[in-house]
């Protein structure tokens, strides 16, 4: 599989698009976003499969 996204045992290593995914990986996406959606509700807002890993979001249109 060459899919800059992914590392050589073909886990998930940058999240860029969703073009040459496979539905595994896909469905791996939407189960750990749904699992913060709980954490958000925590008081403390930690999340140990974060710790280490730098977050970026990247905006390319002005919002309105």
């Amino acid at each position: 599989m060459n899919n800059l996204q992914l590392n050589s045992q073909g886990k998930l290593k940058h999240f860029l698009s969703i073009d040459g995914l496979s539905p595994d990986i896909l469905t791996e996406i939407l189960d750990t976003a749904e699992s913060f959606t709980s954490m958000s509700k925590q008081q403390v807002k930690k999340v140990p499969l974060l710790r280490g890993k730098t977050i970026v979001n990247l905006f390319f249109e002005n919002s309105t």
